[in-house]
């Protein structure tokens, strides 16, 4: 059985991905052009520049900037990267290395993590960042009853000073994905003097060790950030200020952007990043996300159970066509696996393995089922499927949702549209009581966290697939760093779902800090012993590293 904590760490992210289903579907055309912003790959931005200030326009505002009570999705932790520093982060080849940290290492059963400081760094009250600083803040807020960490750390049982920039987290099993927490808000320190001295009102005052100190929150107008002239970094941060607007109108947003109100603007919806690439002197710095639009299979109900009725299915689908209806046609590249190619773990092997748009082969994988006198669904030899197909009532997905029942209609099956609000479906994806339906698979967090979730008995596994394959890589995730280890068990995991056709894919969620091109260096973010991180993954920075010119 796999342990309660890692179930729990990525509770919120796979609800938040299945709240994002019908903001990813949405109607937009156009390729960009050469007249229009440069989509940024790499980054050519010259020489840094010492100080002036930006405007950043994000997605929505966030409720507590306290890292204990903050709903961090990706506008929270845009703003969250200039006031925290988190002690982990993503590096560009995948791993996961120490940032503010000195460094974290295991015992030989991964179930005791040390992680040591650096020396010298302040808090923005300065005070100073020490191991006591860290063990007050772990049980007094990340663990205290009502934290929002507090079932993200369930299985992490206690944290040992060791001496005064050490700790030790104890682990009540091993996890070789445990420092994947500490890029998280789990892992950014915040001073718990100053938390402490402003009691309820902790989440209107962070103070953290970043490279700007909160200055002002205005909730639902802007947020306000100035340099740390005492960050640890040395040389860092660029900027002297900046202001963070959230804007949760896209039309708005670009609109902001186009007339210079703003000066970088955040989106993870594919039509205003096929209209930002048309605006002149913008430079865009696209990613492609691990996280695509997508269709479930209830593998726990017949006819769903039987791997040629998926396999029918999934061959019957054109996944340019469905790209196209949901706006991204000749910008989102199909999906193939849990991973997109911007990911270090995307495999060219389980491109090639998905199950692609193949009539003929649907079809006879579809007649071979339904001719089976020992069919799953007991149902008469010959007799066509029928079933339901359920999808919130987006426009955008109600076309998507035509398109697939025409598709799976010219096999032969009779498919019943169902729409349901969002929150509705995903408690009927969580309860299982479903046939299909669209969804969102997939997450640029740690491979063990995504699958174990994903594919074992908990309740987030929503196709109820469950296979001792997947086990078998799942223990090599959760008990090797090694990072050519777990992309190997990550391979095998996407082959098992490629054969057995558990999921088909539209395509991958791209995202962009667009940005006029005065400012610098939002994908060129290093660590501090010069390892390049992970670029704007997921339409996020570190603004440390970010500049302007005049």
């Amino acid at each position: 059985m796999r342990g309660p904590w890692t179930r729990a760490l990525a509770t919120a992210g796979v609800a938040a991905l299945l709240l994002g289903i019908a903001a990813c579907g949405e109607d937009g055309n156009g390729n960009g052009g050469d007249a229009g912003g440069a989509v940024v790959d790499p980054t050519e931005a010259g020489d840094p520049v010492y100080g002036g200030e930006i405007t950043v326009g994000l997605e929505a505002e966030t409720n507590s900037w306290l890292p204990s009570e903050g709903t961090f999705n990706q506008p929270g932790l845009t703003i969250a990267h200039a006031i925290y520093d988190p002690l982990m982060q993503r590096a560009e080849d995948g791993s996961v290395e120490p940032y503010l940290a000195e460094s974290l290492e295991p015992n030989d059963d991964l179930t005791e993590w040390t992680l040591t400081l650096r020396e010298g760094v302040l808090f923005h009250d300065g005070t100073p960042l020490d191991a006591e600083a860290l063990k007050t803040v772990f049980d007094t807020y990340l663990k205290a009853p009502g934290s929002r960490l507090e079932a993200s750390l369930a299985e992490v049982e206690s944290m040992d000073v060791v001496d005064d920039l050490t700790v030790r987290y104890n682990l009540a099993e091993t996890n070789a994905s445990f420092p994947d927490a500490l890029i998280t808000a789990a892992g950014w320190p915040f001073s718990p003097t100053a938390a402490a001295a402003a009691g309820p009102d902790a989440g209107a005052n962070p103070v953290g060790t970043g490279p700007f100190k909160f200055v002002e929150w205005q909730r639902d107008s802007r947020l306000v950030v100035e340099k740390n002239e005492d960050y640890w970094q040395e040389d860092l941060p660029y900027l002297d200020k900046i202001t963070f607007r959230p804007i949760p109108d896209e039309d708005t947003r670009l609109a902001s952007l186009q007339s210079g109100d703003i000066d970088v603007m955040q989106s993870l919806r594919q039509s205003t990043i096929i209209r930002a690439r048309e605006l002149d002197r913008v430079s865009n710095y696209e990613n492609l996300g691990s996280n695509a639009g997508a269709t479930t299979l209830n593998t726990s109900r017949p006819p769903f159970d039987d791997v040629r009725v998926r396999r029918a299915l999934a061959h019957a689908l054109d996944q340019e066509a469905l790209i196209e209806v949901l706006g991204g046609g000749g910008v989102t590249p199909p999906q193939t696996q849990f991973y997109s190619e911007d990911s270090p773990y995307w495999s060219e092997e389980l491109a090639e393995a998905y199950p692609s748009y193949d009539p003929d082969k649907a079809q006879e994988y579809y007649d071979e089922y339904i001719n089976d006198p020992e069919r799953s669904d007991g149902q008469p030899v010959g007799t066509d499927l029928a079933f339901s197909f359920q999808c919130p009532p987006d426009p955008s997905l109600n076309e998507l949702s035509q398109i697939i029942q025409s598709f799976w209609g010219e096999l032969g099956a009779e498919v019943e549209l169902q729409q349901l609000e969002q929150a509705a479906w995903i408690q009927k994806m969580l309860a299982r009581d479903y046939e299909a339906g669209c969804t969102r698979v997939g997450s640029d967090g740690d491979p063990y966290l995504t699958f174990d979730n994903a594919f074992t008995e908990g309740p987030l596994n929503m196709s109820a697939f469950q296979d001792p394959r997947i086990d078998a890589q799942l223990d090599v995730l959760k008990t090797t760093t090694d990072i050519d280890d777990r992309k190997a068990a990550v391979e095998a995991i996407g082959m098992v779902l490629a054969e057995e056709a558990i999921h088909t894919y539209a395509g991958g969620t791209l995202t962009v800090l667009a940005a006029r091109e005065e400012v610098k260096n939002i994908d060129g973010w290093v660590f501090p012993d010069g390892t390049k991180g992970q670029g704007a993954a997921n339409a996020d920075t570190m603004w440390a590293h970010v500049w302007v010119t005049d």
